[in-house]
C-alpha cells in the first residue's frame, strides 16, 4: 500500500510491478553482498533504495474550517479529493477564480454565485453584500488543470460557508453538479471518488440522488465505513455540511 500511494500513480499496475522488481533485485544484492538469510522491506529501506516519496495523495482537513469544503475529483489515475477555498474582502462585486480551472468549472463558479445571490434571504445574507465585496474562489493545486461540472455543490457550499461564517464539517465530502435553480445533478466516477474519500479518512459523502444506483459498484469495505447522503437540492447539501 505504501508503494502504491507514494511511488506509483497510474491506471494499471505496470509501474508498481517495476517498483517491486527493483526492490527484489536490491534485496538479492543485499543478501549476497552482506551474506544475509533474508531482507525485511520497511518504509525506511524503501526510502533508502527508491529515494524520497515521489507522489502524495490528498488528505482531509484537520479541523472544521470556514470557506473550505472537500470536493471529490475523477482523474485518469482514479479519484482524488479536491478542496475548494473561498474568501471575500471589500471591493466592487468582482468574482476572482484561480487554480487553473477549465471552462466548465469556471461556469460552475458563476452558477453557484448566481444561485446564492438569488437566494440571499434564505441564507440570511444582506442583499448589498455582493455589491460591496469581491469574492475569491481558489482550487489548489494551482499548477494542475481541473475541469468538469461535478464541483458545483462544493463551490456553492464553500461560498455560503465563507459569506455566513459557518464552519464546514471536516469529515464530510461532496460531489454533484448544481443548476441555477439549486438542483443537484448526477456525476460520473462515484466509485473512484469514494475510494479516494475513504483513503483520505472521509466518513460522510453527499451525493446526487440519481447516483444511488452506482453504490452497487463500490466495495463493501468502503460502504461499511462511509455514510452516503443522497441529495436532490443544494440546500440539503449545505444543511448537512455546515455547522
Amino acid at each position: 500500500m505504501y508503494l502504491i500511494r507514494h511511488y506509483t500513480r497510474e491506471a494499471g499496475v505496470r509501474q508498481l510491478e517495476r517498483t517491486i522488481g527493483t526492490l527484489c533485485r536490491k534485496s538479492v544484492l543485499s543478501i549476497l553482498k552482506d551474506k544475509k538469510r533474508s531482507v525485511k522491506i520497511t518504509k525506511k529501506l524503501v526510502n533508502e533504495w527508491l529515494g524520497h516519496e515521489k507522489f502524495d495523495y490528498g488528505t482531509k482537513e484537520k479541523k472544521d474550517q470556514v470557506g473550505v469544503v472537500t470536493g471529490l475529483a475523477y482523474t485518469s489515475f482514479g479519484g482524488d479529493i479536491l478542496p475548494v477555498e473561498v474568501n471575500y474582502f471589500e471591493g466592487k462585486g468582482q468574482l476572482i477564480v484561480t487554480g487553473k480551472l477549465g471552462e466548465v468549472m469556471v461556469e460552475s463558479t458563476k452558477i453557484a454565485l448566481d444561485y446564492i445571490k438569488s437566494n440571499a434571504k434564505k441564507f440570511d445574507i444582506p442583499s448589498e453584500f455582493f455589491e460591496k465585496h469581491d469574492i475569491h474562489i481558489h482550487v489548489p493545486e494551482g499548477a494542475v488543470p481541473k475541469d468538469g461540472p461535478s464541483a458545483g455543490v462544493t463551490i456553492t457550499t464553500a461560498l455560503v460557508s465563507a459569506i455566513t461564517n459557518r464552519p464546514v464539517k471536516k469529515d464530510l465530502a461532496m460531489t454533484g453538479e448544481v443548476t441555477l435553480r439549486g438542483n443537484v445533478l448526477p456525476i460520473g466516477g462515484l466509485k473512484e471518488k469514494s475510494l479516494a474519500a475513504h483513503r483520505s479518512g472521509i466518513t460522510t459523502i453527499c451525493i446526487p440522488k440519481d447516483n444511488v444506483k452506482d453504490l452497487d459498484d463500490i466495495p463493501e469495505q468502503v460502504k461499511a465505513e462511509i455514510k452516503y447522503i443522497p441529495c436532490t437540492r443544494v440546500d440539503q447539501v449545505i444543511g448537512e455540511a455546515l455547522l
